[in-house]
């Protein structure tokens, strides 16, 4: 999946206004569990993370893609991907994924979605499904959960870190992060979802 740095920027400027108010990194539902039921069958599932020794070794790589060499070691603190396989294509239930989005928004968690999909293509996709949720600690970004759907794939990315806003057009493409797609255009979600 690619996205536009500008289509970026702009959706995570857009959330920064309406911040949470600062505090530690809160859990939302036990995700895992919630991701295994999404999908109307069973997956295959592989995951890997980094953790903060391992992200200080890609400093140079976060330095060499324009992230300020003061702030590359203290941007991330964890990441972490999990990658889920559907032997056919998957019907995503309305229902779990509203479960989802309603325990994130209870955690404080700012959802952006892409203002292009509709109801019929997020429970039967067709092209892939992006649901992006930030954490905010004052201006800084403290979490970011990526969620990307597609009719036998599903993706979750998961990240523990201190970042500006515009900090994520420089990880886009790493890490297992994806790049933003030029078609996408990422907006606040209404209120409740």
């Amino acid at each position: 999946m690619k996205l536009h740095p500008i289509l970026l920027a702009l959706a995570l400027s857009t959330a920064a206004i309406a911040q949470s108010p600062a505090g530690p990194l809160p859990p939302p539902l036990d995700l895992q569990g919630a991701l295994m039921n999404l999908a109307d069958q069973p997956a295959t599932h592989t995951s890997f993370s980094f953790d903060r020794s391992m992200i200080q070794i890609a400093q140079n790589l976060l330095e060499s893609n324009g992230l300020d060499a003061n702030r590359a070691p203290a941007a991330l603190t964890g990441i972490s991907v999990d990658n889920y396989r559907y032997p056919r294509p998957a019907f995503y239930t309305p229902e779990a994924m509203d479960a989802i989005i309603a325990s994130y928004n209870a955690a404080g968690w700012k959802h952006l979605v892409n203002a292009n999909q509709n109801s019929a293509n997020t429970a039967q996709p067709r092209n892939t499904v992006t649901d992006l949720w930030l954490h905010f600690a004052g201006p800084d970004i403290t979490g970011v959960t990526v969620l990307n759907r597609s009719a036998r794939d599903m993706s979750v990315i998961q990240i523990a870190c201190e970042l500006r806003p515009l900090d994520l057009v420089h990880l886009s493409g790493h890490f297992g992060i994806p790049k933003v797609d030029p078609g996408a255009v990422m907006v606040p979600a209404p209120p409740g979802r």
